[in-house]
């Protein structure tokens, strides 16, 4: 093997992963997901779970909910005058909605209810309070790039433009 064959996965290694994801016995999502090791780019429970995995394996990994989204806050289900909305927004009852708040913080919430005055939002992840089953098997592994390092993820499909600014690849 030379010395940028990879075969276990350990911090610093670039994993290809295929997955399926099952929540209360319901399969939500699969597919392959590529991440850099050790740097917290998945939950925290499945990134433990897969260190040392080798190429080839597969394994089902059990994530409880506080390894992975955390538990359900009921603190971040919060009341919001329906006057923050722009007149031209649209909300919908149980949709994900990406709001800005007054700082310019972006982040999402779903809609619980609405009344003529106020919007109560739950802004937990969808999945906190779950326990998640992934079915895992690790397709491939390279070293990561010194820019994947120094960054601490995988370097976007743009990472190449002189202009620092993605918009324009």
């Amino acid at each position: 093997m030379s010395e940028n064959e990879v075969s276990t996965v350990k911090e610093g290694v670039v994993v290809t992963m295929d997955y399926r994801l099952e929540v209360d016995g319901t399969e939500i999502d699969s597919g392959p997901i590529q991440f850099l090791q050790g740097y917290g780019n998945i939950i925290p429970g499945l990134e433990s779970e897969v260190e040392g995995m080798t190429l080839g394996e597969e394994k089902q990994v059990l994530v409880k909910a506080e390894d992975a989204y955390g538990n359900y806050d009921e603190d971040l289900e919060i009341e919001v005058p329906l006057t923050s909305f722009p007149e031209d927004f649209e909300i919908k009852l149980g949709h994900p909605m990406r709001l800005q708040d007054g700082e310019g913080h972006v982040f999402t919430g779903v809609a619980m209810a609405i009344s003529d005055e106020l919007v109560t939002l739950n802004l937990n992840h969808p999945l906190a309070g779950k326990d998640l089953l992934f079915t895992t098997k690790v397709t491939e592994l390279r070293p990561a790039t010194p820019l994947e390092l120094e960054q601490g993820r995988l370097a976007s499909a743009c990472s190449a433009c002189a202009s620092g600014d993605c918009s324009d690849c």
